[in-house]
């Protein structure tokens, strides 16, 4: 009989929680919807979760899950400078679509008044790692300022996200993130794009 991979436990509770989360609201679902979404038992539950709050922390876990996804997808050869903006509209589309606003909102309070770990800001998420890599690679293309290094890189453009889904959320979510998102990135990042030389 196979062994039981913690990791897709984990990845099943949260991703059926937060599409709970969206559908019925969360003080409408219970830690009992969660598990039967999940198709796991209430003793794995209890063991990743100390409850339905909890599981407010873990949309980090649902945003590197989709950026893992996304990088899959992507054409090795594309501009790195574009694969950052890519990932940062397909990002925008998955939140306008998958987490509402009010929980969205929740989340950043947490980590605005929490004393302990600011999961969004952990460096060793797959989310820093990737865009870390997307940003050394860019700049051995010449693609990609190099006068700061890749960690800056990342910093910035999480930045950037965090003040956009921000903004989004302190609106109420009155427009479309993933419009506007796609729209301001650019123009957001533009300093870390390398420029052509003039007369090329």
């Amino acid at each position: 009989m196979p062994k039981k991979n913690p990791r897709n436990t984990r990845r099943k509770l949260v991703t059926a929680a937060w599409r709970l989360f969206y559908e019925q609201g969360y003080d409408n679902t219970t830690v009992e919807d969660i598990i039967a979404e999940s198709g796991t038992s209430k003793g794995s539950f209890y063991h990743y979760f100390s409850g339905k709050d909890a599981l407010l922390s873990s949309l980090s876990s649902l945003f590197d899950d989709k950026y893992e996804e996304l990088m899959n997808t992507l054409d090795p050869e594309r501009n790195s400078y574009d694969k950052l903006l890519y990932l940062s509209g397909e990002l925008f589309t998955f939140i306008e679509n998958s987490v509402s606003v009010e929980l969205m909102s929740r989340m950043y309070a947490t980590q605005l008044t929490t004393t302990g770990n600011r999961h969004l800001m952990d460096q060793s998420r797959t989310y820093f790692k990737l865009l870390r890599r997307i940003a050394a690679e860019g700049q051995e293309r010449g693609q990609i300022v190099n006068h700061i290094s890749p960690a800056e890189v990342s910093r910035i453009y999480a930045m950037c996200e965090r003040a956009l889904i921000y903004d989004w959320c302190l609106r109420g979510g009155e427009y479309s993130l993933a419009s506007y998102g796609r729209e301001m990135m650019p123009f957001l990042l533009e300093r870390i794009k390398k420029q052509e030389p003039i007369g090329q």
